[in-house]
């Protein structure tokens, strides 16, 4: 289980550490990734990018926990989390960023007032 603020999330799907997949992955919920990833990523919920996570993607979700590395275009409607073990680079687009001293951000970033990504144009 994920603790977010005072709400359990259920991790619904799960990619170990040694599993490598490619492709495009849809989801609800929470999913946790920490093997490596390349494709592209569509959900409405929370993406965690584990320490061993290797991820290569386009990225549209709710909530992002980065602990491992990231590279790709990403957009978070809610609340964006570099841990002071993540990487990210790229272009986000986000309501609220955070990055935790360690943690990695190369990129451009582009934020809106009020908790919410503006829409793709």
């Amino acid at each position: 289980m994920l603790t977010k603020g005072k709400k359990d999330v259920e991790i619904k799907a799960f990619l170990g550490e040694g599993t490598e997949f490619e492709g495009k992955l849809i989801f609800t919920g929470a999913v946790r990734l920490d093997g490596k990833f390349k494709g592209e990523i569509l959900g409405k919920g929370t993406l965690v990018v584990g320490q061993g996570g290797r991820i290569e993607a386009d990225i549209q979700v709710d909530s992002l926990m980065i602990g491992g590395d990231v590279r790709g275009t990403v957009e978070v409607r809610e609340r964006m989390e570099i841990d002071s073990t993540g990487r990210l680079t790229g272009n986000v687009k986000t309501g609220v960023f955070v990055v935790h001293e360690g943690g990695l951000f190369e990129g451009n970033c582009q934020m809106a007032r009020g908790g919410a990504a503006p829409k793709a144009e």
